[in-house]
């Protein structure tokens, strides 16, 4: 990896710029958009032809039977099933003590609020190489847990027609309630607005290929949906106490998610920058996916060296990255300095790899900068809040005529009077 020596050169690599929108973003838009309408206007007979024409498959059914989930449940590896089991343990546990400390009605108070879970979510899980069982798990898992009515989930199928029986298996331990062989934009437009097959959701959730996120885009406003995410990322922040193969490997195994994802480390000491340069190159001669990692190490990757630890921690805000590593002494005594980050690694020991799988907290996290503003899936994204008023006359006496004095500014007549008519009942 290039190695960058100095806070003034670092900070313009980490700032997040605007864009130019490309040629090919535009034609991209206006694919999905015909997609998107086209699932509107026609529902289960465009899903079909997409099928075939984007997947090569043809189905005569887009739901997947429970029969067949259980099917694939047992086909599964008994191993990987106790894993996926612990992990979706863990997973409800985390959430179970966020809905406790985060979820408390206060009904009873004259100006209070009720909490509502939605009563039915769609949970797209992309068709990638890789059945991706994790992303699943960490989605549909909060949402039972917040107390969703209905979780439904849309997914690619394979070349044979068929879902990845990991996939169905990670459905039935989740709890999903109905699955759909279907994925791209059309998937999204399907559980926007709904089909013969699909029902229409409160919500939209998870990871896809920017045609996935341009749906999602589109669709917003009819639907919910939970944010529009990218290329994943880690900075890692290291002083001269890191152990250089611990950083290695946990740079490797962000730049194996893929040839736009970014993987990159702020260093006090040059001697652990080289030191982590050369365990790179030890540890990437077996790795399955080595030309994937050499490709985003050498697109978006980089080593840089700083004077402080206070310096690295000020780039990271400013990145705002997916995942935020800190490796240093007194780790914790950093934790207060950091304002952006998806999700924050205190030590050497808190592995970035447990929380994409097993730890508890979801690994759905906000990417391209978005953690600026934007929160870690959470028990949160599942429910809703409703205001209750239960004001008395006392309230329309102290607060009376300052409604209706705002009112008027507004040239809401009739919203003055509705409270002067009380007013006047009071007198």
């Amino acid at each position: 990896m290039r190695i960058i020596e100095g806070f003034a050169k670092v900070k313009p690599l980490l700032s997040r710029q605007a864009v130019q929108v490309a040629e090919e973003d535009i034609e991209r838009e206006r694919n999905v958009r015909q997609w998107v309408d086209d699932v509107r206007r026609r529902g289960d007979a465009a899903l079909f032809e997409y099928l075939l024409k984007f997947d090569g498959v043809k189905l005569t059914s887009l739901e997947v039977t429970r029969e067949q989930i259980d099917c694939a449940y047992r086909e599964v590896d008994k191993e990987l099933i106790a894993a996926m089991k612990l992990a979706a343990g863990r997973i409800a546990a985390y959430h179970g003590e966020q809905k406790k400390k985060l979820l408390q009605d206060n009904a009873k108070a004259k100006l209070g609020w009720v909490i509502r879970p939605l009563q039915r979510v769609g949970v797209y899980v992309p068709g990638s190489s890789t059945p991706l069982p994790s992303s699943l798990l960490m989605t549909v898992v909060p949402a039972r847990v917040a107390g969703v009515k209905e979780v439904i989930l849309v997914t690619p199928p394979q070349s044979n027609g068929q879902i990845s029986p990991i996939k169905l298996a990670a459905a039935r331990i989740a709890g999903v309630d109905r699955v759909f062989s279907v994925g791209g934009a059309q998937a999204i437009a399907a559980l926007a607005y709904g089909t013969e097959s699909i029902p229409a959701v409160d919500k939209v959730y998870g990871p896809g290929n920017i045609y996935v996120m341009l749906a999602k885009k589109m669709v917003y406003g009819a639907v919910g949906i939970d944010g529009l995410f990218g290329p994943s990322e880690v900075i890692i922040i290291a002083d001269d106490t890191a152990n250089p193969a611990y950083v290695a490997a946990d740079l490797l195994a962000q730049a194996e998610h893929g040839s736009l994802a970014w993987a990159i480390l702020i260093t006090t000491s040059r001697k652990v920058a080289d030191a982590v340069n050369l365990e790179i190159e030890k540890q990437l001669k077996d790795l399955p996916r080595r030309e994937i990692i050499v490709e985003a190490l050498e697109k978006l990757g980089f080593i840089a060296v700083v004077n402080s630890v206070d310096d690295a921690v000020k780039l990271g805000n400013l990145n705002a990255p997916e995942h935020l590593c800190l490796v240093v002494k007194n780790a914790a005594s950093y934790i207060d300095k950091v304002r952006t980050a998806g999700c924050l690694f205190v030590g050497e020991n808190a592995v970035e790899a447990l929380v994409d799988y097993a730890a508890g907290p979801s690994h759905v996290l906000p990417t391209g900068g978005t953690a600026r503003f934007g929160s870690p899936l959470n028990v949160l994204d599942f429910v809703k809040l409703i205001t209750i008023i239960k004001t008395n006359a006392a309230e329309i006496k102290k607060l009376g005529k300052a409604t209706s004095i705002i009112a008027r500014a507004e040239g809401l007549e009739a919203h003055a009077r509705a409270v002067e008519k009380r007013l006047e009942d009071l007198e």
